[in-house]
């Protein structure tokens, strides 16, 4: 079993920026985030491998940046140029089987709000 802890949502005003991490019990070969805003679905945002392969939904590619510390088992999103519609609760996932930005990943957190003002 792994457990998964976001941290880092908030409050900012449009165009600011937010860094997301989450903090895994143990090591994950791959990781992901996914965002759900109420009354929409769930949706992919990036997912990387372990050699750092990432992989990106079209509607956040050049304003936020996925990576990973591979020996602190933390995932990170670095979001930048935030805008209103990137409101939503953000969620880490993980599975030892590549997903991409499907919402197949066994493991799951809790979440972290992130809310953006214009």
């Amino acid at each position: 079993q792994v457990q998964l802890v976001e941290s880092g949502g908030g409050s900012v005003q449009a165009g600011g920026s937010l860094r997301l991490s989450c903090a895994a019990s143990t090591y994950t070969h791959f990781m992901a985030w996914f965002r759900q805003a109420p009354g929409k679905e769930r949706e992919g945002v990036a997912a990387i491998a372990p050699d750092g392969i990432t992989t990106y939904a079209d509607s956040v590619k050049g304003r936020f940046t996925i990576s990973r510390d591979n020996a602190k088992n933390t995932l990170y999103l670095q979001m930048n140029s935030l805008k209103p519609e990137d409101s939503a609760m953000y969620y880490c996932a993980a599975d030892m089987t590549w997903y991409g930005l499907g919402a197949e990943y066994r493991y799951w957190g809790q979440g972290t709000q992130v809310t953006v003002s214009s």
